[in-house]
């Protein structure tokens, strides 16, 4: 038996944000220009490019490629930043921002891709998981404790690191699992960092580069709005193995015991 530690993203492999922050996203853009409204696509080609992993700041990226497409240059825009994420926050979370029980915006109609059986799989396999994303802590603690039932998770999140691809909140995540759950097997084991986007993989190279003691492995999750068409799905999953998945599921879930198991002995046979 080989030892492994899972982390997971949140947004597109715990739950489906292609209603709730995909869709203030697109709500913003086409509020603060007035007339453009990003598609699906619009803002995958914009996260395709590794570095727009904060919704507030590709909601501002894509306004500003708006109107720079139209002659006006990005320093010339009145566009203040906290008057746009309070704008995109009323629309995911709702009229009062601060309490969870409250709550009545776009956040509170998202599918989970997981259930809490899927981690106590885990648990029972041996293998030590936790949390990294790019959501707020807010977001992140409703679905993982609100809507799953999670008592106090491993969770790194906006506040507490910097933005993938930086993977310092991977580190932080690994360090808080060897340090609170330790066993055995988990101290210097194979990280998997579970993602749907190119910086979720670019972090995992990241990571190998800035640590390359410890073996990191990249796993590719298609969230629900790539999944079709069939060419879309494919072009996607070319995308995350380009930026460095070692393999791409439908769902998170079907990351099970003896698939990790599989691709550790892949990748040890590469090594040797």
């Amino acid at each position: 038996m080989m030892t492994a530690i899972a982390v997971l993203d949140i947004d597109g492999v715990v739950r489906d944000v292609g209603n709730s922050y995909r869709r203030a996203l697109a709500d913003t853009v086409e509020h603060f220009t007035h007339a453009y409204r990003p598609s699906p696509e619009d803002i995958d080609r914009l996260k395709e490019e590794g570095i727009w992993n904060n919704d507030w700041e590709a909601s501002r990226e894509l306004i500003y490629r708006h109107f720079e497409a139209r002659g006006t240059a990005r320093s010339a825009l009145d566009l203040d930043y906290k008057t746009l994420v309070d704008f995109f926050q009323h629309r995911y979370r709702g009229d009062d921002l601060e309490n969870p029980d409250r709550w009545n915006g776009y956040i509170t109609q998202e599918p989970l891709l997981l259930q809490p059986a899927y981690l106590e799989h885990l648990t029972a396999s041996g293998i030590p998981w936790g949390f990294f994303s790019g959501a707020t802590r807010g977001s992140a603690c409703f679905v993982l404790e609100k809507r799953l039932g999670l008592r106090s998770p491993v969770l790194v999140a906006m506040e507490d690191a910097p933005g993938k691809p930086d993977p310092t909140g991977l580190f932080q995540v690994v360090q808080q699992l060897e340090l609170f759950q330790p066993t055995r097997t988990s101290l210097g084991a194979t990280v998997f960092y579970v993602g749907d986007t190119v910086a979720d993989m670019q972090t995992v190279e990241r990571a190998r580069s800035q640590n390359p003691d410890r073996q990191w492995i990249g796993v590719g999750v298609l969230p629900p709005h790539a999944q079709q068409p069939p060419e879309y799905r494919e072009a996607y999953i070319a995308q995350l193995k380009s930026a460095g998945a070692a393999i791409v599921l439908d769902n998170v879930e079907k990351l099970t015991y003896e698939q990790i198991q599989m691709l550790l002995k892949t990748t040890y046979d590469d090594l040797v």
